[in-house]
């Protein structure tokens, strides 16, 4: 699929006060070929939640860096249950137990670090789009997270052409706190990324 910046733009515009499940339910149109990906960090729940409510089989894939808190993991198996996700597990190809001897987790000045992301994050994820060629993808960027993301909006398009949708993009806090209330849903904020450390950094997968 293929779309100028002027298309891009254009739907920006017509869906900026659209409802998330307005969004999904149109983006969900354009294709039969879609994905909505996860890692189980805080308000990951409402894009699981919005997407299954309308196409409850949409597959979900989760790149496991293998390096979740307990807290994490436990969430996981919640909303897997309780969502009843079509969940499409990818994990890096050497183990956490392996990888801590050889070089631990590098920090973030490491040169080390870069290594460390391609194999827990960037090599799963793109062996999960390789093999799954979505041309949709669900996602729950949002304004205000990091510098790019303020730069990208509802739609963009990814590296590889993948139309990205964020139907959460305007939300705040706030407004997802009331949609879980709302719809009875958990969420989970002992969370960790080894490849991002800091919150505001990109760990290169929407870049």
């Amino acid at each position: 699929m293929n779309y100028t910046e002027e298309k891009i733009a254009d739907w920006n515009k017509k869906f900026e006060k659209s409802s998330p499940a307005e969004i999904i339910e149109w983006a969900l149109q354009q294709t039969t070929n879609a994905v909505v990906t996860t890692n189980f960090r805080p308000y990951e729940v409402n894009i699981l939640h919005a997407v299954t409510a309308v196409n409850k089989d949409i597959k979900v894939i989760w790149c496991d860096t293998g390096y979740n808190t307990p807290n994490t993991y436990r969430h996981a198996e919640e909303l897997i249950g309780k969502l009843e996700l079509n969940i499409h597990l990818y994990v890096p190809k050497q183990t956490s137990s392996h990888r801590d001897v050889v070089m631990g987790i590098p920090g973030i000045e490491d040169p080390n670090h870069a290594i460390f992301t391609e194999q827990v994050k960037l090599e799963p994820f793109g062996r999960a789009m390789a093999e799954h060629k979505p041309e949709v993808w669900f996602t729950n960027l949002r304004k205000g997270q990091t510098a790019l993301r303020n730069s990208l909006d509802i739609f963009s398009v990814s590296k590889d052409g993948v139309l990205k949708v964020s139907p959460f993009y305007h939300w705040e806090d706030a407004q997802l706190d009331a949609y879980l209330e709302e719809n009875n849903l958990p969420n989970e904020h002992k969370y960790f990324d080894p490849t991002k450390v800091l919150e505001n950094r990109e760990c290169g997968l929407h870049t």
